[in-house]
């Protein structure tokens, strides 16, 4: 027997989350010139960072060669202002990716369940396989969550159900009182793990106030992060909002410096950068309809979606993928979520857009 055989049989069942292709990895693999590839595939803000968040990590430059504050003070008062809710209420992540599996290692014990949506977000049966737990995948409606058939899914054994709202990849969205509904019938036992990474690209008709329900609701957790609109991807910085007494487990599991100096500090000025905010949403929301436009000329059907990116159905999805790529147009195919006609594109700037759009004409000529 070899090392890798003595790993436990939950480690060695997991298959890995693959990320949207580099654009270095593509450019060597195709010859191309990185400059002309346009990037569409990761959910990424085409705007780039807030200007606030470049001031302030400049600005903890001269502080790297000192270890982060371990409990990003700073950062979690500032988010406390914002959400009105007490620090002991954060949790810090190394991405909310992070608090995702933090989550699963503070309340998933070997042998236990989790309920998630087929065709949500990959991480979470990779979070709940990783600490030997069991995956109770429920049946998508109309590519979004049933949450009916998702509490009748909930068993003895149930720890913890995810709920993506918008959904990744399909961007599908809950009504708030659909889910306040859903709340009231799961056992108190049970955490609810409602995952808002694309929160801040909902139009203003369709928000709602979470954060306040965590007083009725103790047993939920909302995790949030500054990749999506507050363009800080590679930084990796996301956070949730819990009862204390979760948000104290998770912390008892988080490692000390999970989120780095320069991270904490983006992150604190992003927060307050309101007009960035603001015209990434708009940004968006101009792109959005773009992107319809484009698909309703093509004759391609897409899933409505309130995030920052549209699937849409091109029937050979891994075929047309691969000849989007040779045109240096890099987008995100969605077979591994069990959609293998469809492909996710990242909603980018206008001529990204139209880059995209004229690329994809070419390639569904075959």
């Amino acid at each position: 027997m070899t090392v890798a055989q003595r790993a436990p049989e939950h480690i060695r069942a997991i298959s890995p989350y693959v990320p949207g292709k580099p654009i270095g990895e593509l450019a060597r693999e195709m010859g191309l010139d990185e400059a002309k590839i346009v990037k569409l595939a990761s959910n990424e803000n085409p705007l780039g960072m807030s200007p606030k968040a470049r001031a302030a990590m400049e600005a903890a430059l001269d502080g790297l060669a000192l270890y982060p504050d371990g409990n990003g003070f700073a950062l979690k008062h500032a988010l406390a202002a914002k959400l009105g809710v007490s620090t002991d209420s954060l949790v810090l992540g190394n991405g909310s990716n992070d608090v995702l599996e933090l989550a699963a290692r503070a309340f998933i014990p070997a042998g236990a369940s989790a309920v998630f949506a087929q065709h949500a977000f990959a991480v979470y049966p990779l979070a709940v396989q990783g600490v030997g737990g069991r995956c109770v995948e429920v049946p998508a409606r109309f590519f979004g969550h049933d949450l009916a058939a998702m509490a009748d899914a909930i068993d003895v054994d149930t720890r913890i159900v995810f709920i993506a709202n918008p959904n990744n990849p399909t961007g599908t969205f809950l009504p708030g009182p659909v889910i306040e509904d859903f709340l009231a019938r799961v056992p108190t036992d049970v955490l609810v793990l409602l995952d808002e990474a694309y929160n801040e690209y909902l139009p203003p008709e369709l928000r709602y106030d979470s954060v306040s329900w965590i007083k009725r609701f103790p047993n939920l957790l909302i995790s949030r992060t500054f990749s999506k609109i507050y363009g800080l991807a590679g930084l990796r910085m996301g956070y949730a909002v819990a009862h204390p007494t979760v948000a104290d487990l998770i912390n008892r599991v988080r490692q000390p410096f999970n989120a780095n100096s320069l991270a904490l500090a983006a992150a604190e000025g992003a927060l307050s950068d309101d007009e960035f905010l603001e015209r990434s949403f708009e940004t968006n929301r101009a792109g959005m309809a773009q992107l319809i436009r484009g698909f309703d000329a093509l004759n391609l059907q897409h899933i409505p979606s309130v995030a920052n990116f549209l699937t849409f159905r091109v029937g050979d999805g891994a075929g047309v993928n691969r000849r989007l790529l040779q045109r240096g147009v890099i987008v995100r195919p969605v077979g591994n979520y069990g959609m293998p006609e469809w492909l996710r594109v990242t909603i980018g700037l206008p001529v990204e857009n139209e880059r995209f759009l004229e690329a994809l004409a070419e390639a569904l000529k075959g």
